[in-house]
């Protein structure tokens, strides 16, 4: 059940308060869940009760996605506001120093937050930030095609296209290898969080410089890339292992760019190893 918790965010502007939505299940150390762009929570579900069976869960909608509320006025989507928030969230939930596990954005993300040494280890399934800057326009140029889409397409045309798995890869087939097995339900409510981002467009301009480069020495890290990510090339994989040279580089053979519907026993899998490389 998703629930909602608030905490202070300090920001350029001074401490502002805001809310975030998430939902959390098991026991045992924790580990939080970290979405992509234009994604939400739900993202993780299918890897949601494996992971619970032997940690403390927390999946969270990012600020600005999902049911979570936009950043306050003024307050930038940049990493170094963005980072330290989930850190205040953390505090929030009585979470010290989580494992932390993300995709796309929440790769990036969780990889900053290592840096910060605000995690115990750090899971990135094809994160951002690892791109030439040809590679960062052409994955911008298509999520903001993907936005435009759910944008203009009103709710019954979502639905109805979902029905189809050809509706379904034409809806989602940027990011998933397989998006025909989607359920209909699933691609409705995941193309409505994309339209309904109030956070997409500012989080989209924030990481138009970005570039990770720092190494995270001492920290158990995986880079994990789909084999059929259309969105950010898997070289790009590569280089974040030049970049990160104690980070294991993991291949998820059939996946795209959101892996965890595309091979769910595999992406949980890859999760539990890096925790247990802490331990």
């Amino acid at each position: 059940m998703t629930a909602t918790v608030s905490f202070t965010i300090d920001s350029p502007l001074g401490p502002r308060t805001t809310t975030a939505a998430y939902e959390r299940k098991g026991a045992g150390e924790p580990l939080l869940l970290l979405h992509g762009i234009g994604h939400h929570l739900q993202a993780w579900h299918p890897v949601t009760d494996v992971l619970a069976a032997a940690y403390d869960v927390i999946a969270v909608d990012l600020p600005g996605f999902g049911a979570s509320e936009p950043l306050p006025h003024g307050v930038p989507y940049d990493l170094g506001t963005v980072a330290p928030a989930l850190g205040a969230l953390c505090a929030a939930l009585g979470v010290e120093r989580p494992h932390v596990a993300g995709n796309s954005l929440g790769g990036l993300l969780a990889l900053e937050m290592g840096r910060a040494r605000m995690v115990r280890s750090v899971t990135a399934l094809s994160p951002a930030g690892f791109w030439t800057e040809g590679e960062r326009r052409y994955a911008f140029a298509a999520l903001r095609a993907m936005r435009a889409g759910a944008t203009a397409l009103p709710r019954s045309a979502v639905e109805r296209l979902s029905r189809s798995a050809a509706g379904r890869t034409a809806l989602t087939s940027t990011i998933y290898a397989r998006p025909g097995r989607r359920s209909p339900d699933a691609v409705v409510a995941e193309t409505l969080a994309l339209r309904d981002a109030t956070g997409f467009e500012e989080t989209l301009a924030a990481g138009g410089s970005v570039r990770f480069t720092d190494d995270l020495p001492g920290l158990p890290v995986t880079i994990a890339w789909g084999s059929r990510d259309r969105l950010l090339l898997r070289r790009q994989g590569i280089r974040a292992k030049r970049t990160i040279p104690g980070a294991r580089l993991v291949r998820l053979p059939g996946c795209g760019h959101v892996p965890m519907h595309d091979d769910p026993a595999l992406v949980a899998r890859v999760i539990l190893d890096t925790i247990r490389r802490a331990q």
